[in-house]
């Protein structure tokens, strides 16, 4: 439900009908910011409006693929090709023109998706409890169900490094904060790098590789994690916060910007790296972007953004305004 705070004394009936509309207009509790008003000024009406602050007008999306089982992560090859998963655990394979293949079906619900340097896929899947590597083929090579002593619960999404070391968020339980990141070595050894979390979900790593982003679902926020030069995790912070409602993917332009997707309001977030949080996109309809999770940049010049739309069947792309930052398996 939003907030809203008012200067001064207000009678309701004192109220036109046209106030009284948009007052409920204001408090409908699908809008994912929190809006600054005066009755008394029409301007500040459309100023305020959702729709007017974003920075990516609704319209400038197109869905770009369609017919997947709801979609949640999506992840692009060296090739440039994307790849996306569903909800009975599918791989598909997506062409450039949006033709959807499915490579692979490996049950359970895949969420995040991620391509290490050599082109395998590595796939969380939180019904199966693993995070599963693939071929392009489909073919599964390896399997990983626990970290040590400690049993995968929800494994949700993964980011590599440029050294070759993979980082994977398990969320734990809805609203109990025992989600953690776990770390895949290059050698092959698995460690804890962080945590507790508050449902750990979407993952970005900074281009100089110092500073881990861990978006936390249930607290509407996003921490920043150090890591230190031996590989331990530093300091943690919270560095952005209000992220109004469900946090869920994350992805980091070229200059810095990390870009969050909240999966109950429909729409996207970007935080600079002074903190500034403005709204990059917003759906009022909930149909273009549509309860969205992962968010990821592509096309021919890394300057379009990609969504996964877990409420519907559909990936949607839009012109990003920038360029994204490149991942390991695209450098």
């Amino acid at each position: 439900m939003l907030c809203l705070i008012l200067q001064g004394s207000l009678s309701l009936g004192t109220l036109s009908g046209a106030d009284v509309l948009w007052l409920a207009f204001l408090i409908d509790s699908r809008f994912p910011v929190y809006i600054p008003f005066r009755l008394s000024d029409k301007d500040s009406r459309t100023r305020y409006s959702p729709m007017t602050r974003a920075l990516i007008p609704i319209d400038s999306f197109r869905t770009f693929a369609d017919g997947l089982d709801h979609p949640e992560g999506l992840a692009f090859d060296a090739d440039g090709t994307l790849w996306a998963g569903g909800e009975l655990g599918q791989i598909y394979r997506i062409d450039g023109r949006g033709k959807v293949r499915e490579v692979a079906r490996l049950g359970g619900f895949n969420l995040g998706l991620t391509f290490s340097r050599a082109q395998e896929l590595f796939v969380c899947n939180f019904k199966l409890h693993a995070l599963v590597r693939v071929t392009r083929k489909g073919r599964v090579l390896q399997s990983w169900d626990r970290i040590g002593s400690r049993k995968l619960k929800t494994p949700n999404f993964s980011v590599f490094d440029s050294e070759g070391n993979l980082y994977f968020s398990d969320s734990g339980d809805w609203e109990r904060s025992n989600g953690w990141v776990f770390r895949i070595r290059r050698n092959g050894k698995s460690d804890v790098f962080a945590g507790p979390f508050a449902f750990a979900n979407g993952l970005a790593l900074s281009a100089d590789e110092r500073f881990l982003y861990v978006v936390q679902s249930t607290r509407d926020n996003v921490e920043r994690v150090e890591i230190l030069a031996d590989g331990r995790a530093g300091q943690r912070k919270v560095y952005a916060a209000g992220l109004h409602r469900v946090p869920d993917g994350a992805a980091l332009d070229a200059e810095g910007n990390l870009l969050v997707t909240c999966y109950a309001s429909d729409n996207i977030y970007r935080i600079t790296p002074a903190g500034k949080v403005s709204v990059l996109a917003y759906d009022p309809q909930g149909t273009m972007i549509a309860r969205p999770t992962n968010i990821a940049f592509g096309g021919p010049d890394f300057q379009r953004i990609y969504v996964a739309n877990l409420g519907r069947w559909h990936i949607s792309r839009a012109p990003a305004g920038a360029r994204g930052q490149l991942l390991a398996n695209q450098r």
